[in-house]
């Protein structure tokens, strides 16, 4: 392996693991979050729909940026009965391919297509349509072109991890 390419594949891949690390306490937050509404409205009758959305802020953050981890840690759905039985190089040129046509493409038009999505909702400061909901839907929006962009980084790095083991 290169030094630079290595360099690089160390980079993305230290940002990724410490992503999940911490990204994985939003389950736990998520959970008590959860607890709480429920006891809220079963032992008190009282709602509270700010909590209520905030469980589906904390699930899309979840979601958004455990996204990375997955992928660096090869979690993702694959079909691994044809890919199995290829060989190394095989391999690693599936995994380029996919890496490139699926989630290159893939994540450039997820980014083209929520640009101007995410940009209006930041230009009115987009809130809950609720009265009492949480006043940050333009944050919420935003986790989409953020989802896309991290994956495309861990991309690269999966690409040049196979590129190198292409090679070799």
């Amino acid at each position: 392996m290169t030094g630079r390419s290595a360099a690089v594949i160390s980079t993305i891949d230290a940002f990724s693991e410490r992503m999940g690390r911490i990204i994985c306490w939003l389950a736990v937050i998520e959970v008590l979050v959860v607890v709480v509404i429920v006891l809220l409205r079963y032992l008190f009758s009282i709602g509270h729909i700010g909590l209520q959305e905030s469980v589906i802020y904390i699930n899309s953050a979840l979601f958004a940026f455990g996204a990375t981890y997955t992928l660096k840690a090869r979690g993702h759905v694959r079909v691994d009965f044809f890919y199995n039985r290829l060989s190394g190089k095989a391999q690693a040129l599936v995994d380029m391919l996919g890496a490139v046509l699926f989630l290159g493409v893939t994540g450039v038009f997820i980014i083209w297509t929520s640009w101007d999505y995410v940009a209006l909702s930041w230009s009115s400061l987009e809130g809950s349509p609720e009265s009492s909901g949480l006043p940050f839907v333009f944050l919420l929006k935003t986790l989409i072109p953020v989802l896309a962009g991290l994956l495309l980084v861990q991309g690269v790095a999966e690409f040049l991890r196979s590129l190198e083991k292409f090679r070799s």
